[in-house]
């Protein structure tokens, strides 16, 4: 009976997951819904995390603790800007705590998380919603499949 497949670059793996902050707050879950399955280094998840995973095999659960360079990486307050209101569409209300995408100059959407909304400007926080925090990192492995055709 072949052994079974451990995770590594190129590995098709479909898996429950879940990050929540250390209070136990979560953040993202695929526990009560449909598993995620990704091609690990493919950009999908954060580097940092899939190399947690790495070498696990199926039916195997995992609890990490990351630090917040190993999850998400520090708050950045470049990354916190004033945005004049005359720049939002006019069917775009801002409010506190809106996650709204935005579009950078290469096309490629950013979200961006409404911090502040005065007369004229909008304070928008362009880090990532767990930037900055320790992230407990939950898997369950359902597949592996080493057979994906992309070069390891």
């Amino acid at each position: 009976m072949a052994e079974p497949a451990e995770i590594m670059r190129g590995s098709r793996v479909t898996m429950h997951f879940s990050l929540a902050l250390f209070d136990g707050k979560e953040a993202i879950s695929t526990f009560d819904e449909e598993p995620a399955t990704l091609t690990i280094g493919e950009g999908a998840m954060v580097p940092t995390l899939e190399m947690a995973i790495y070498g696990l095999k199926a039916g195997e659960e995992h609890t990490f603790e990351l630090t917040p360079e190993q999850a998400y990486g520090p708050r950045d307050e470049k990354l916190v800007q004033q945005i004049p209101l005359s720049e939002f569409p006019e069917e775009i209300e801002p409010q506190r705590g809106q996650i709204i995408a935005f579009t950078a100059e290469d096309g490629e959407e950013i979200p961006g998380t409404v911090v502040q909304v005065e007369k004229e400007q909008v304070k928008v926080d362009f880090n990532h919603p767990l930037a900055g925090n320790f992230v407990i990192f939950r898997v369950q492995i359902l597949s592996v499949n080493n057979d994906s055709g992309m070069d390891l």
